[in-house]
């Protein structure tokens, strides 16, 4: 569900939705999720100040703690 989410939210928001692409990493209670965008969509994805970014970072918690684990999102250089 979360690598879903934030595959949903990032191709919602970037011009090339054909390049996004998410991987998630990790087992048991904490879980790496992987986010790249291309080399054009980086400021759509990251926002003024990081503000979008984290704003799909606290999603991304939320999407988490329902499922009782820990996630983090990193947002990949091209």
């Amino acid at each position: 569900i979360m690598k879903d989410l934030i595959e949903y939210i990032a191709k919602s928001l970037v011009e090339h939705p054909e390049e996004v692409q998410v991987r998630q990493n990790g087992n048991g209670s904490r879980v790496r999720i992987e986010l790249n965008v291309s080399k054009d969509d980086m400021g759509r994805v990251i926002g003024k100040g990081g503000k979008v970014a984290n704003s799909i970072r606290i999603l991304l918690r939320v999407a988490a703690e329902r499922e009782g684990k820990q996630a983090t999102l990193d947002v990949m250089e091209p």
